[in-house]
């Protein structure tokens, strides 16, 4: 059993993974960082007077509970939009380049698709011989 579980430890897919999780991880404290010390008080400020963000109070003043803060919705628009992109720019393309020059494709498009006629799932591959969900026999489309 524990060989098995180290087997699927040391698949190339879950190393990869777990690299790719430990990096967005540690970037993603950086660009939270970043919003809450930077963004956000852009935010604040742009708002003027002694306003605790960018906001509507709905309730007594000074209770933040009652507080609508626009500003912390586009300061984690903003830290999400830089995430993905740290992500995509520093994990997932180089990630591509590598499969590619292995002669692997990842990320593309799908090949296409046929409906089963017994169960009506729609994304058997064309090649397909049978149905991945019913198992029914499915001829093939020439």
């Amino acid at each position: 059993m524990l060989r098995g579980f180290k087997n699927f430890l040391m698949r190339g897919d879950v190393i990869v993974v777990a690299i790719g999780l430990v990096t967005a991880l540690a970037f993603s404290t950086l660009i939270k960082a970043f919003t809450d010390s930077v963004i956000n008080p852009i935010i604040a400020r742009l708002q003027g007077g002694k306003a605790v963000g960018l906001g509507w109070q709905l309730g007594q003043e000074g209770n933040n509970a009652t507080y609508i803060n626009i500003g912390s919705f586009i300061g984690a628009l903003i830290y999400f939009i830089i995430f993905m992109a740290v992500i995509y720019f520093l994990i997932v393309m180089p990630y591509k380049y590598t499969q590619a020059r292995r002669g692997a494709e990842v990320f593309g498009e799908p090949g296409p698709v046929k409906t089963c006629s017994e169960c009506l799932a729609d994304d058997i591959p064309e090649a397909a011989r049978k149905c991945r969900y019913c198992a029914s026999d499915r001829p093939r489309m020439e």
